[in-house]
């Protein structure tokens, strides 16, 4: 069975917000669980990045990946660790989704 692709770069986007947001648990890769769980959420993320290549662009698929990922990281700091994104904070944000949507809804790069 063949996962679509914007399903496997779902998964390598929650798998990498999952990693990201325990390693601050982790306390410098000093308690085994948290460390287990950035490791393997980045092992994840990066193999169904990999694969996510095979069928739309690299340009696109960072984009989506990267500018995602800050926003659910942000949205997790906020949550878990009561860390307010400020104004210029949220322009930012504001600005990476604009560009993201602006590549994939107007972009004619393909993949090869």
């Amino acid at each position: 069975m063949r996962v679509p692709p914007y399903v496997l770069l779902s998964i390598a986007i929650v798998a990498e917000v999952i990693a990201t947001s325990a390693m601050r648990a982790s306390e410098g890769f000093s308690r085994l669980l948290p460390s287990a769980v950035v490791v393997l959420g980045y092992g994840v993320a990066f193999y169904c990045l990999s694969l996510t290549l095979r069928s739309i662009p690299v340009g696109i698929v960072y984009a989506v990946w990267s500018g995602a990922g800050i926003v659910l990281i942000t949205l997790v700091a906020l949550l878990l660790y009561r860390q307010v994104p400020d104004v210029p904070a949220i322009i930012g944000l504001g600005l990476i989704v604009s560009g993201v949507a602006v590549l994939n809804l107007f972009s004619k790069m393909q993949a090869h």
